[in-house]
């Protein structure tokens, strides 16, 4: 698997590294445990998470050429929410704390 769009840069200023960092993807996207599909909708939900808009348009597309449906894609963000939504809540509760 290439480099992704954002690190294309990378080739030029730092050839070594890029074929160093173009094997990690390699290794981190590529068939194992989870299947591709799986692993392209985790990288999405972290995209996602960290606020990546452009990778995230870019993995959502990059899913949909693979068969990911649209409700694969909704349900995995739904987990997203769901796991990084809750820390804002239970953080919130801090507003009402009776301590003070």
């Amino acid at each position: 698997m290439a480099l992704p769009p954002f690190l294309k840069a990378l080739e030029q200023n730092d050839p070594e590294f890029a074929q160093a960092i173009e094997k990690i993807v390699g290794l981190s996207m590529s068939e194992g445990a989870l299947d591709p599909k799986t692993k392209m909708l985790i990288a999405l939900a972290l995209d996602a998470a960290h606020g990546a808009d452009q990778g995230v348009a870019s993995l959502a597309l990059q899913a949909r050429q693979m068969g990911v449906s649209d409700q694969e894609i909704a349900e995995a963000l739904r987990l997203v929410y769901f796991a990084s939504g809750n820390s804002i809540l239970i953080s919130s509760f801090a507003a009402f704390s009776q301590e003070g």
